[in-house]
Order: C-alpha cells, then sequence, then structure tokens
C-alpha cells in the first residue's frame, strides 16, 4: 500500500475533507425513502434490501416491504410464506428469513424496541458489522464507519490501496484510512455522503474525475491508478447446474391442478416454492430425462405426456450458474410422488413465494399459456 498523502498534512485536512463532503451531499444527494428517517427499523430494512440489490431495484421493494409491514412487530407477527412473497424476486433469500427471524427475536426479547448498541445488534440474526454500523450511526449517532462497495472503491482510490480489498490486509488498511478521515461529530451524515459520493462519483466504471471535488487529493488520479483499483482476488471457477422440472397438470373435478415443491434449508432458495425438479450433471434430453430412474419414481402410476419443453433458463447466482429447462406434462391423479410436494389450483400458483428463475417461466413463457388453452377448453373461464 502507498500512503502519498497524509492528510493531517496535507492541504486537505481531515475536517475539511468531511465538511467538504457533507457539503456536497446536502447539494447532490439521492432522493431515497429511507433518508428521510432515522427509525432504525426502517434504516434496518432499507440496509438488508441493499446488501445484494441495486437502488434503483430495491426502492420500490423497501417501499412495498415497509407498506406491508410497516414496524417491527408486523414483520414478527407475519408468517414465513407472507415474507418470502414480499421478497420474491430480491434473490438471497436468506436475508428475509434472518430479517423475520430477528423481528420475531426484537418483539420477544427486547419488547419491540430495536436494541441500540452495535455489539446487541451484531449478535442478532442476520446483522452484521455493515448493518449494524449503519443502523447506530444513523439512527443513535454512534461514531462507527459503515464500510460498502461504494466507501471500499473510495477510500482504495483516495488511497492508493493496491492490496485486494476483499482480503483481511486489504480491509484492514482501508479502515486505518478511513479512520483518518471520518467524521466523528456527524457519523451518520458522513456514512451516506461516503456512500453516495462513491455511486454518484467515484464509480466503478467511468467515474467522474473531472467533477470530482477531491481529485487533487486523490492519489490514485494523480498516478493514474483510477481505472485500475479497487482490486479483487480472483473468484473460484462458478458451478454450474442443470435443473430438469417438471410442470405437471391434471384435471379434477372440472378445474386444473399442479404440484409444487417447498425447497428444504440445505439448498438455495430455501423455504421458497418451486416445481418438482430433477437435477443432472449435464442437460438431459426428453428422451434422456424419461429413462432416468427419479423419472420412473415420480411417475410410477401415471401416464405422463409431455406437451411442451421449454429453451433453457439461464440464472446467475453468486457462485453458481443455473440452467434450467421446464417440461409441461399432463397426468391422471395416481401420479406417484416421493418428494416433499403439495398439490395445488393452477390459478392459486401465485399466491407461493417462488424463486425470480420460475416465476420468470410462468410469466414470461407464452408456450405454457397457449398449450394449455389448446387443451383445456374454457381455460380462462376456470382458471
Amino acid at each position: 500500500m502507498i500512503f502519498p498523502i497524509n492528510l493531517s498534512e496535507h492541504l486537505l485536512k481531515p475536517m475539511n475533507f468531511a465538511s467538504k463532503l457533507k457539503n456536497w451531499y446536502i447539494i447532490n444527494q439521492r432522493n431515497l425513502p429511507w433518508r428521510s428517517t432515522t427509525d432504525p427499523y426502517k434504516i434496518w430494512v432499507s440496509e438488508v434490501i441493499l446488501q445484494q440489490t441495486r437502488i434503483d431495484q430495491g426502492h420500490d421493494y423497501y417501499l412495498r416491504f415497509t407498506a406491508r409491514f410497516p414496524d417491527v412487530k408486523s414483520l414478527a407477527n407475519a408468517s414465513e410464506d407472507q415474507v418470502l412473497k414480499m421478497w420474491q424476486g430480491l434473490g438471497y433469500y436468506s436475508r428475509a428469513r434472518n430479517m423475520h427471524t430477528t423481528a420475531k427475536t426484537i418483539v420477544d426479547v427486547h419488547g419491540g424496541k430495536f436494541p441500540e448498541t452495535y455489539i446487541e445488534l451484531i449478535a442478532l440474526k442476520g446483522i452484521g458489522t455493515y448493518t449494524a454500523a449503519a443502523i447506530v450511526s444513523i439512527c443513535f449517532g454512534y461514531p462507527t464507519p459503515t464500510v460498502d462497495g461504494n466507501v471500499l472503491r473510495v477510500i482504495s482510490r483516495l488511497f492508493a490501496i493496491e492490496e485486494p480489498i476483499d482480503k483481511a490486509v486489504g480491509k484492514k488498511m482501508i479502515f486505518e484510512a478511513l479512520n483518518e478521515i471520518f467524521d466523528l461529530e456527524n457519523p451518520g451524515i458522513f456514512n451516506q455522503a461516503l456512500m453516495d459520493f462513491g455511486a454518484m462519483v467515484c464509480k466503478p466504471k467511468s467515474p467522474s474525475c473531472h467533477e470530482c471535488i477531491f481529485k487533487m487529493n486523490c492519489a490514485a488520479f494523480s498516478q493514474s491508478l483510477v481505472s485500475k483499483l479497487p482490486i479483487k482476488s480472483k473468484i473460484s471457477n462458478q458451478l454450474v447446474r442443470h435443473f430438469h422440472y417438471l410442470v405437471v397438470l391434471f384435471e379434477k373435478n372440472g378445474e386444473l391442478f399442479t404440484y409444487l415443491n417447498k425447497r428444504g434449508n440445505k439448498d438455495i432458495w430455501a423455504g421458497l416454492y418451486d416445481f418438482p425438479m430433477i437435477e443432472t450433471i449435464n442437460e438431459f434430453s426428453p428422451e434422456q430425462l424419461t429413462s432416468t430412474e427419479r423419472w420412473q419414481e415420480f411417475f410410477v402410476e401415471g401416464n405422463p405426456e409431455l406437451l411442451n419443453v421449454s429453451a433453457v433458463y439461464k440464472h446467475q447466482l453468486s457462485h453458481q450458474l443455473l440452467l434450467s429447462t421446464f417440461f409441461l406434462i399432463r397426468t391422471d391423479e395416481k401420479t406417484a410422488w416421493h418428494d416433499p410436494v403439495i398439490m395445488i389450483r393452477l390459478k392459486e400458483v401465485y399466491q407461493y413465494p417462488m424463486p425470480r428463475l420460475v416465476d420468470r417461466y410462468i410469466t414470461e413463457n407464452n408456450a405454457l399459456r397457449k398449450v394449455l388453452e389448446n387443451i383445456y377448453p374454457g381455460l380462462h373461464d376456470k382458471n
């Protein structure tokens, strides 16, 4: 690491840095709904939503989530399915499940009052160092820095930190550098201002260096290192998984039914619902799939008729690439299911929280609707 700028001796002293950043923030801050409150519950919700979500997407989710669950008690009293349904499409569903668990803890253990100390907050499920720091600094005025991707980028460039920011050494250097300029008197404003500055000026690509109020104090700018920083360690090869979903339809008492599977806790999307599925190492053709032992288990007594095979749906997770194909199948009621599945009316499918991948198939696949309409006349009337 190079520290060519000692801010205590440089033209821009730490106090001046904080003041200049605050003035920039007053004029340029983003108009976000959680910026107008110091309610720890709403700050918590916003921070959790934005952990793995872009602000433009998270904005509407925040409004819907807080409208449905306006306080910690209403969240605690909701069912897990209700919480996951409101979260549907955001991904990383463990965030929602952890929030639900923590809301119950706050109600049961803390009497419904949000803890005010950093130590108490990080003891709660799903609240890590970043979220705890955001809550105590914004809501309670504790001088605790928050470090997200924006802050990592700004500090690594300002101080020309060339160690990988996702490694222990790099993180330690970031915190040491951040402590040199941190505003102890206005920690909440400072934290939000630095995050906004990283998102709006010191951007990952094409940063607005010509507009930057700190370019004369930026070591990366003076050394032409802006495009190279921050540095991250190489990511290991991702896992590729092939999902073959069985979208089974059958008629009973004049109505269409299907099956959904509630996913367990030992894999992705825990607690969500998808269709019964056969996972393979490679992509299987319909002929290969029907010859598998799993298929035979599913349809041991049924008479499956394959109606449609979808295109491959690609879904990227942090360390996994899911390649999924949906097999639309008509059968009778004698199908034997050995998985933990539930039988539902087709028209009720949207009542269940689902992974975005499955929701995309139901919503976007025109072939599904056309096949259903052709096979079951009067579908619109029934469903």
